[in-house]
């Protein structure tokens, strides 16, 4: 336990690289990265791709998953979902890397930094892109914080679905061309399926700690064997949208055919670790797995639609 973190009011800056490089969660980035990219290839299509407007989502949409993230930590660890018995990566304040009290501190950092960036994206878009910044920050901190935490109450799939694929690829088109398309909406219920996922195997893997904790995921409520078929459900929405948005756009299938297969071939691999893991070690893997794979599809279908 470093001392340095527990008690200094600069605890931030003694804590390690590497601790809060962990506490940001890798695995769950490509998350933020994959909408902004399929919503920017959308935009290229249109020939309206705006650079700075593309950046500034990018950096909002990292910083609101990092943000999320650090309020996982904290909270779960206040709530008591993250005690020694959790079979998952070891998380910066029940380990005792970091005090409580420093990751709410750079909880709240990470989430101004997120609004100073998302402010940015007036110029683009006007006062309603306000709107939805603060709704997105509010929400990332509600997942597991707040009275009513969504990440507690089975509603966490919904926060992803919504604000990882919906909003996130729509409002990164809309601040490049002005507008929003049906195939924005499309692209953005494809990238949230993925992103729904990252967070499916997580709680997967932490299903009977979170009995204890009282955290009642999707996986608590209604068992593994659904998840299985949510996280399936997923991947065919995932194809189904890549397929119609090939034929809507009339993009060349000398492109959209490999990529369609590519995409098919990995979701059913990652199908059969799901329903065959047995050890959480299987299911860590299986998480950095699906991360990948979302960033994938997101360069997979923003190739074909830029190329296309």
């Amino acid at each position: 336990m470093r001392l340095g973190a527990l008690h200094s009011p600069f605890g931030i800056l003694n804590s390690s690289f590497t601790t809060w490089l962990s506490a940001a969660r890798p695995r769950t980035l490509p998350a933020a990265l994959a909408p902004v990219l399929v919503g920017s290839a959308l935009a290229w299509r249109e020939h309206a791709f705006k650079a700075p407007a593309a950046l500034a989502c990018l950096g909002f949409a990292l910083l609101v998953q990092i943000g999320a993230n650090f309020a996982n930590d904290y909270y779960d660890f206040i709530k008591g979902a993250d005690t020694a018995e959790r079979v998952g990566p070891r998380r910066a304040v029940a380990s005792g890397l970091v005090a409580p009290a420093v990751m709410r501190m750079a909880m709240w950092l990470v989430f101004a930094l997120a609004f100073a960036v998302g402010l940015t994206l007036l110029r683009y878009g006007g006062w309603p892109l306000l709107v939805v910044g603060v709704v997105s920050i509010v929400s990332g901190l509600a997942y597991t914080g707040g009275p009513f935490p969504l990440g507690y109450h089975g509603l966490g799939d919904v926060f992803v679905f919504v604000f990882f694929g919906l909003v996130a690829v729509t409002v990164t088109f809309f601040v490049q061309t002005g507008h929003v398309s049906i195939e924005a909406w499309m692209a953005g219920a494809a990238i949230g399926a993925l992103a729904t996922n990252i967070l499916l195997v997580n709680n997967y893997r932490d299903a009977e700690t979170d009995v204890k904790a009282g955290k009642r995921t999707l996986v608590v409520r209604f068992g593994k064997s659904f998840s299985r078929a949510q996280f399936a459900l997923a991947h065919g929405v995932a194809l189904a949208m890549m397929l119609e948005l090939a034929e809507r756009l009339a993009l060349r299938p000398m492109l959209t055919v490999p990529a369609g297969l590519i995409a098919a071939a990995l979701a059913m691999w990652q199908m059969q670790r799901l329903s065959r893991a047995q050890t959480p070690a299987e299911l860590i893997t299986l998480l950095g797995v699906a991360g990948r794979y979302v960033a994938l599809y997101a360069l997979l279908l923003s190739a074909c639609l830029v190329l296309g």
